[in-house]
């Protein structure tokens, strides 16, 4: 595929307003295609597929292109990940970008520090040492480095996992079943999904795999009062309420309105009617109180770095400081706490994030057993194996995503004594 002088311009205007990173990259590339209502969607993908890989290995493309200059920039990824040579690039060249660029292929292989040519900060680099050893900490770093896979979730109150992989695959789409989730499939590739019929209809939902095992660590009962209490869009309430079979009652909190109003069209076409949205000014609004002691179940997929989405959201590493993450930490254990008020003797909190880190996950849970004696921790692989997942990743769910292929996920089963 040959590329344009208008495509290359076009990427490196947009790598530098992504690239300082004060807002999420999909807002910054939305902002920059709305900017630019002319460009049509071959350019667009172009774009956005180029500087996703300039997010993903920023620091050791910086390092060995030594400069943050965005033209150079693009032309690096151009060169690196979209595998052109400069004979292909020399029409779009002058003299001293050609100089450049064949400088930078020669040393595209030169030799880094361990941090850098893993594309991480230093501060990100040594906490994974310590807290998975140098291997595995190296093969997590490698797999941040590829696009996630691209999953969907069946809603079962409007179809079977059977009938929809059928109907992916007779449109000629490379559908699978997800190895764990029973309502998970995986398609391969980047297909255009947003107007899908069964996505619009709710027959589908995007949710990513580990997203959706989370919602089988809850096992919520078709009877149950069930809480998400940071519900955020709604992804894991509408899995919450499908597994309930629309009956119990659910109530989805968050202190965001905007993120309570994107669940609104989601939960229109789910079909469920046993959602109860419910906008709180903290987690110890009045909201709360009044249904502590009285819940069967409660999920807290708290704030948190998101690292475990570095596929994803690959602008998560450079964005977050370390300096960050006592507050989130302070912030997580405050949501725990207002959140077990909720649970009724016998009943079940599972406290999750897609973080990485010990000190957003073993950590937050260790602090809270030590306070709240009448809460011990549960096992969660019998309660996947009730559900026929084969998975089995110790008392606490660990996913990552050079093992589980999903996104990075952590989930601890606490139970309050009856």
């Amino acid at each position: 595929m040959m590329i344009r002088a208008n495509q290359l311009a076009a990427l490196a205007t947009a790598i530098e307003r992504v690239r300082r990173c004060d807002v999420p990259a999909d807002n910054g590339l939305r902002a920059f295609f709305r900017a630019h209502p002319e460009m049509g969607q071959h350019d667009r993908s172009f774009v956005a597929e180029g500087v996703f890989a300039l997010l993903r290995r920023m620091r050791s493309f910086e390092a060995l292109a030594a400069t943050s200059e965005p033209r150079k920039l693009a032309l690096a990824i151009v060169v690196r990940e979209f595998g052109h040579s400069v004979r292909e690039l020399e029409p779009l060249l002058n003299s001293a970008d050609a100089l450049w660029t064949a400088a930078f292929k020669a040393r595209m292989h030169d030799p880094l520090p361990p941090a850098v040519a893993h594309d991480l900060p230093d501060w990100l680099w040594d906490r994974l040492g310590a807290a998975f050893g140098g291997d595995e900490r190296a093969a997590l770093a490698r797999a941040w480095l590829s696009p996630a896979p691209f999953d969907l979730r069946v809603n079962p109150l409007k179809t079977s996992r059977d009938a929809a992989l059928a109907a992916l695959t007779a449109e000629n789409l490379n559908a699978s079943a997800t190895p764990y989730s029973p309502l998970g499939i995986r398609l391969t590739g980047r297909p255009a999904m947003p107007q899908h019929a069964w996505l619009l209809d709710g027959r589908l939902e995007v949710q990513d795999e580990g997203s959706q095992l989370l919602g089988y660590a809850v096992a919520p009962k078709r009877s149950d009062m069930v809480v998400d209490f940071c519900a955020g869009a709604g992804g894991k309430t509408l899995l919450l309420g499908a597994l309930m079979r629309s009956h119990g009652r659910l109530y989805a909190f968050d202190v965001a309105a905007k993120r309570l109003a994107s669940l609104k069209p989601r939960l229109a076409r789910s079909g469920l009617s046993n959602v109860h949205t419910q906008l709180l000014s903290g987690e110890r609004d009045t909201k709360v109180k009044r249904l502590a002691g009285k819940i069967d179940r409660v999920l807290v997929d708290a704030p948190c770095t998101g690292f475990g989405t570095l596929r994803r959201n690959p602008d998560l590493k450079w964005r977050h400081q370390e300096s960050a993450i006592a507050e989130l930490t302070s912030k997580q254990a405050a949501i725990l706490a207002a959140a077990a008020t909720l649970v009724k003797p016998g009943g079940r909190l599972v406290y999750a994030t897609c973080s990485v880190l010990p000190e957003e996950n073993e950590d937050i849970v260790a602090a809270f057993l030590e306070l709240h004696g009448d809460f011990t921790l549960a096992d969660v692989a019998p309660e996947l194996a009730r559900a026929h997942i084969t998975l089995d990743t110790g008392p606490k769910l660990q996913l990552l995503p050079h093992r589980h292929g999903c996104d990075g996920f952590f989930a601890a089963v606490l139970e309050r004594r009856k």
